[in-house]
């Protein structure tokens, strides 16, 4: 590429209009791309699909311009833009399942010179390289996204345009293609437009973010604050809004004034709903499943009764009622249209030890495979019926189906263990499900990404996860060895549970358990707190390192915790200014739904969580930090950040029905936080308490206290320990298993 070409806008799109017969697709939209990687963002039907398929020549624009390099491609059809330097990843893949990938590969090679060449794309996807002989539909989700990009890379475009790169992929998945992504934009060769609903990777990628509203780019804004953000992002890209909330928002760089959105009424309770019969037709022995199609058709439609008093009450998360299972099995679970014959296998060695077993489908092809329970079945628990999970595109279909599942596993009454074997996408499929189990009930998945990071499959569940060795594709010498040692684990997993419970049954009742949270700046009080109730409670210490909160929460979902002493809510700090321990959105969640004792405090909330000082986002440079060793380094938060913690944490507070103690420990809030230390900020705390206090509204069941002490003080210790009890002791002191 010449100097002169450089020095000119890779892609500038200006008033764009586009109609759908009488709709109004695009409307006048600006968009300009000078180089590396730039993400545009937007909720669904807000036209973004639109935008790359007017860029491709995929739809014809009745007004405006679209540029490449300064030359005018507006109109042109699209192998002619191909030619011209576009490459196009579309939302779907769009693969040929009849070609290997090298075959895709080297019909894609040749169409422009440049840097990459088929040998450059194996040695960047070596898991291409791998799979090179396997045909288009064999490959799992993130395999055909992988050649969906190395296809229009292979054109060695100018501009490449990427529609929903990470829609449907598992998390180890979707970091690959963000990694992949950041590396394209650091070379500098090509302009890079992603088009995404996934915040976190937008902002990652891309040091800005084009935001698009009905048909409009509305802003485009700093991705540190849109990171950051997240009234912005719930207002512009929040799920559960109509797509009419922001008409007139106005293009602008960046805009800080509220904006009105219109009501959204709620939805009647009386609504409607669907009853589905898995066999419309009475079978034979010689029918097949029943097609979704003549599911669908045959659903009764129900009215609900009329609303209790209490609905406005309930838990935001749905909870869905258990359905009478049969005898207690092992569920046997994957995509049987390709891992069938290794599936069986794991069910025949399971059921060899005694145990009752059920196979369970999930494959999207829609193809039948003889099976407990048919995909077919599971799908129709997805919210939308099973026509949301059998598509054209594998990766919403996935994605749906893993929901569908997770909902299907919930109703079940009788799960004593669960056990799955596959590649990314079978793992992407039922990782959800397993964690919606409770803790206690044995895990298991063997695949082929288990050696790599699993946190996005575990998440803060007990699943264990083993590695496959050999790709799961087939019963081989390796595979039988790797998959009967899984399956023997789960097995005797699953037997000594049945015999423990057994035991315990004839025993007496165990001591309730109580959830506390601690960080190293914390230690002290918790290790007193422990001291002073492990005579009559049983005490269960998380550390508050993101993944810490979340598996406490988890027991507090599953009934296994009697209280809580929330001690240290630090993860607050790293989920709203970007640490590397952060919480989740819901945080404190499981306690609002259970009502379980809760006592809390502010433990640890001056610090933000880094790794080497380089890594800490260039935003944060000049700011008070405290290196605890070469790989942890700690940020102080200011009075403004804590003001910002103290709304949000008082907003979870107001939703808590159960009784609820939150303390405030005036002199620190941690080690680090007490005279003479580095993160001694009285101001700073202050800002905290007083927006507590602000936000947080207080019953004769929820108080909000001050106290004089330091949190590692004996006194603050006391009154934790003084406030507990009377809670845990209004409680019958019952066991808590796990189903």
């Amino acid at each position: 590429m010449n100097d002169r070409s450089r020095s000119v806008s890779a892609l500038e799109v200006r008033g764009l209009d586009v109609y759908y017969g009488h709709s109004h697709a695009l409307q006048g939209v600006d968009l300009r791309l000078d180089s590396g990687v730039f993400s545009l963002v937007g909720r669904n039907g807000m036209g973004k699909t639109t935008l790359c398929k007017a860029i491709m020549g995929l739809l014809r624009p009745s007004g405006g311009s679209v540029r490449l390099r300064g030359n005018d491609i507006t109109g042109l059809n699209p192998a002619r833009i191909a030619r011209l330097g576009v490459g196009y990843v579309p939302q779907g893949r769009r693969l040929w399942r009849s070609l290997s990938v090298d075959e895709h590969l080297r019909l894609a090679a040749g169409l422009r010179r440049g840097a990459w060449t088929v040998d450059r794309v194996y040695e960047t996807f070596p898991r291409l390289a791998e799979r090179r002989n396997n045909g288009g539909g064999q490959l799992s989700g993130g395999e055909q996204q992988m050649l969906a990009i190395s296809r229009a890379l292979l054109t060695n475009p100018q501009l490449l345009i990427m529609d929903e790169p990470t829609e449907g992929l598992a998390p180890v998945i979707v970091a690959q293609v963000e990694e992949m992504l950041i590396r394209l934009g650091q070379d500098g060769d090509m302009a890079v437009l992603v088009i995404e609903q996934n915040i976190g990777v937008a902002t990652a990628i891309s040091p800005r973010v084009a935001i698009m509203v009905n048909g409009r780019i509305n802003r485009i804004i700093d991705s540190a604050r849109l990171a950051a953000d997240r009234e912005l992002q719930q207002r512009l890209l929040g799920v559960g809004q109509h797509a009419g909330d922001e008409t007139d928002l106005g293009t602008e760089q960046v805009r800080d004034e509220p904006v009105a959105r219109a009501a959204v009424p709620a939805a009647p309770r009386s609504a409607p709903v669907k009853v589905y019969v898995s066999n419309p037709v009475p079978p034979t022995r010689w029918s097949q499943p029943a097609p979704i199609a003549l599911i669908e058709a045959k659903a009764r439609t129900l009215s609900t009764s009329v609303p209790r008093l209490d609905d406005a009450a309930r838990p935001s998360r749905e909870r869905i009622a258990p359905v009478a299972s049969g005898p207690p099995a092992v569920i046997v679970v994957g995509t049987l249209d390709t891992k069938g014959d290794e599936l069986r296998f794991i069910r025949d060695i399971i059921a060899g030890h005694g145990l009752r077993t059920r196979l369970v489908d999930v494959s999207t092809s829609g193809r039948h495979t003889g099976c407990d329970v048919s995909a077919q079945e599971v799908a129709l628990n997805h919210p939308r019926g099973g026509s949301a999970v059998f598509g054209p595109d594998r990766g919403v279909s996935v994605a749906a189906m893993a929901e569908a599942f997770a909902r299907w596993l919930r109703r079940q009454d009788n799960v004593v263990g669960i056990i799955s074997a596959g590649g990314s996408g079978g793992t992407s499929l039922v990782a959800p499900g397993m964690r919606e189990l409770a803790v206690g009930v044995p895990k298991l998945i063997i695949s082929s990404v288990a050696s790599g990071d699993v946190g996005g499959y575990v998440g803060p569940a007990d699943i264990a996860m083993m590695y496959s060795v050999t790709d799961v594709q087939g019963l081989n010498s390796i595979s039988r060895a790797v998959l009967s040692n899984g399956a023997n684990a789960l097995a005797g997993m699953v037997s000594a549970r049945q015999r423990q419970s057994a035991a315990v049954e004839r025993v007496t009742q165990q001591r309730p358990a109580i959830g506390i949270t601690m960080f190293g700046v914390t230690t002290p009080a918790v290790q007193k707190i422990t001291a002073a109730l492990r005579d009559d409670y049983e005490c269960l210490v998380f550390h508050a390192t993101g993944v810490g909160g979340r598996s406490m929460e988890k027991l507090v979902d599953s009934g296994m915790l009697a209280g809580v002493v929330d001690l240290t809510t630090t993860e607050v700090c790293d989920l709203l200014m970007g640490g590397v321990f952060p919480a989740t959105e819901d945080r404190f969640g499981a306690i609002i739904r259970s009502r379980v004792p809760y006592v809390g405090s502010v433990g640890a909330l001056d610090m933000v969580n880094f790794g080497a000082p380089d890594t800490i986002p260039e935003r944060y440079r000049g700011r008070k930090f405290h290196v605890h060793n070469p790989q942890v380094t700690l940020m102080r938060t200011t009075a403004a950040e804590n003001a910002q913690m103290g709304r949000w944490i008082g907003e979870r507070l107001n939703r808590m029905d159960g009784p609820v103690r939150f303390f405030l420990p005036e002199k620190g809030v941690s080690a680090l936080d007490a005279p003479g230390q580095p993160f001694f900020d009285r101001e700073a705390d202050e800002a905290l308490f007083r927006s507590l206090e602000q936000t947080m509204r207080q019953t004769s069941n929820r108080r909000l206290i001050r106290l004089p002490h330091h949190i590692n003080d004996n006194e603050f210790v006391a009154t934790i320990v003084g406030a507990i009890r009377p809670m845990l002791g209004r409680l019958p002191a019952r066991r808590r298993q796990a189903r």
